[in-house]
């Protein structure tokens, strides 16, 4: 369950579990290792003032964060190769059982290195899980998303605020095409009138997600997932609960050669589950207690093969929340939107070159809004 389908495009996600590649054998155990090197040239075009050069968006396009820097230039460009990434697995039978580890590790979003010297920065868990027969327990992808549905995007996320996007610890239990979690909660909250995000890790109780997998006779795939969660604060004088659901739904559908990719996501209280955050789960009222938030999104993205070397993605993907203004104030984030086309050429099957244009727009409650112009070039090679 560990390998999945390794793209050979230089696109940041586009599979649960990058696969590793290069095998040895000892005894009962099998040894992997894999990843990729990845390096991107990317020219941006903020339209209120480019962030500073160790901003999280400067890295890749994180919705709510282009809102831009007032007196900055609006042209930059940047050099990084933060997404190369590696990883090791172990594959054991003990008697007819499977125990399997998987550990992943990449370079992205830290900000503990610069531009002026050395580039250095220091590598983060993306993935590090064990799994026994069917149980897996660690930190995954939530159960909630499904990246095999991702766009085949040069953006490390691409079709960032269309789709749930979260890697956190988990017990995981799957059967045929069923899966069952319980997961790692963190609530995000916006205070009474608006202000800065409040964060809680709070409370007994775990995020809750179910899932269903299937295929068609036409081989399209889709998943079906349903999440239920507990908001709970307990800061100071604030001692309050409610309950966030939500529900998602993908699917791959085969198009002759090409493929159409799509994913819808709707509820009530998802916050961090969606769009990177871009929207809090809830709001304070006057009384201190949480008032949910109903958030939507979604993405689409059609895939062509000009010839079995060369290929265009072209995506669209939006996001909106439904936010009470009296309660947040006009400052919160609202509505999401990007669109991107790219052309990606793999000469040799481990080796892929490509360009893609990308815009975004984020619009806050109260009408402010920034836009994100930006050209990425790449040279990906899969170990």
């Amino acid at each position: 369950m560990f390998s999945g389908r390794l793209s050979l495009v230089g696109t940041a996600v586009v599979v649960a579990l990058s696969a590793p590649c290069s095998t040895a054998q000892a005894g009962d155990t099998e040894f992997k290792f894999g990843g990729y090197v990845k390096t991107d040239v990317m020219f941006s075009d903020y339209s209120n003032g480019a962030p500073g050069s160790g901003a999280i968006s400067r890295q890749f396009y994180v919705p709510g964060a282009i809102y831009g820097a007032e007196g900055n230039g609006e042209q930059v460009v940047d050099f990084q190769a933060r997404e190369s990434r590696f990883n090791f697995k172990t594959s054991t039978n003990l008697d007819g059982h499977k125990l399997s580890g998987f550990i992943e590790l990449d370079f992205m979003t830290h900000a503990d290195g610069n531009e002026r010297v050395s580039n250095s920065y220091s590598p983060r868990i993306r993935h590090a899980i064990v799994s026994f027969d069917n149980w897996t327990i660690g930190q995954t992808w939530s159960t909630f998303q499904n990246p095999g549905a991702l766009p085949e995007n040069l953006d490390f996320v691409g079709a960032a605020e269309g789709t749930p996007f979260v890697r956190q610890s988990m017990v995981r239990y799957t059967n045929g095409g069923f899966q069952f979690a319980v997961e790692n909660p963190e609530t995000t909250v916006t205070p009474n009138g608006g202000g800065a995000r409040i964060t809680s890790g709070s409370g007994m109780v775990p995020d809750f997600v179910a899932r269903y997998n299937f295929k068609t006779e036409g081989g399209a795939k889709f998943t079906v997932a349903g999440l239920a969660r507990q908001l709970n604060i307990e800061q100071g004088d604030l001692d309050t609960q409610e309950m966030g659901y939500g529900v998602s739904l993908t699917g791959v559908i085969p198009v002759g050669s090409d493929d159409i990719k799509l994913s819808a996501t709707v509820g009530e209280g998802m916050g961090r589950y969606m769009a990177l955050n871009y929207a809090n789960a809830g709001v304070l009222n006057s009384d201190g207690d949480i008032e949910t938030i109903s958030s939507y999104g979604g993405f689409a993205s059609y895939r062509h093969w000009w010839n079995d070397k060369l290929r265009s993605s072209f995506t669209v993907s939006g996001f909106k929340a439904d936010n009470d203004v009296a309660l947040t104030g006009g400052a919160v984030n609202e509505e999401s939107y990007s669109g991107y086309v790219n052309l990606l050429y793999s000469p040799v099957k481990p080796l892929t070159v490509g360009v893609e244009y990308m815009y975004a727009e984020n619009t806050k409650q109260n009408g402010d809004s920034g836009e994100l112009n930006r050209v990425i070039f790449s040279v990906k090679y899969v170990l």
